[in-house]
């Protein structure tokens, strides 16, 4: 999995450096790449309004990405810091709080207690693992969201946040094991919805 990865960090470090010199169809390659786990990752911060939030900062990314160093792996971070920075524009506007639907977790094959922290996420579906990061407090959705949907290292996401490595190390294991407990209380019969669910305007 991790080879995969840096096989698929090189080919959007190439195709942003193409989309840099005006390669519009490297840049749609870089879209593709880059768009499904970062729409994911807005709806882990602001709900249903993600495509629009995504779509704002599609535009700041298109714009600016002639000022954009580094590689495929920077490329990712860049545009999560630009996604993160348009998701608290976006909930400054209209609250601190997600406009959503119901969110009924799907419980079948949720995982045994001997799983991992790591496999929690792995274990229920991307729409239900979503709900239960957005009821999260800010930090910690936000760790969590960075490493797991993003795909970013500590340094990385640490850079992300503006702060230090440690404290996203120390929020993202906090929240996959806040994560372990919410689904040992959803095994005994509960479920996720819009009013249990905490934003970035939340507590840290």
């Amino acid at each position: 999995m991790r080879r995969r990865a840096q096989e698929r960090d090189a080919e959007l470090g190439r195709a942003v450096e193409r989309a840099q010199q005006g390669d519009e169809a490297a840049f749609t390659t870089a879209y593709r790449i880059v768009h499904p786990p970062l729409l994911n990752f807005l709806r882990g911060l602001v709900g249903d309004d993600a495509e629009d939030v995504a779509s704002d900062a599609w535009l700041e990314i298109a714009r600016d990405i002639g000022r954009f160093r580094g590689d495929g792996a920077g490329f990712r971070a860049w545009t999560a810091q630009i996604a993160r920075h348009r998701a608290v524009d976006h909930l400054r506007r209209v609250g601190s709080r997600p406009r959503g639907s119901l969110l009924e977790v799907d419980l079948t094959g949720l995982p045994s207690r001997q799983d991992t922290e790591q496999e929690v996420l792995e274990s229920v579906s991307t729409r239900a693992a979503l709900a239960l990061i957005a009821r999260l407090p800010r930090r910690q959705a936000e760790a969590v969201l960075l490493q797991t949907v993003i795909g970013l290292d500590g340094p990385a996401a640490a850079r992300v946040l503006g702060t230090r490595q440690g404290a996203v190390r120390s929020a993202a294991h906090r929240g996959l094991r806040r994560l372990e407990r919410e689904l040992a209380e959803l095994r005994a019969g509960g479920s996720v919805t819009d009013s249990d669910r905490r934003a970035l305007g939340g507590a840290r």
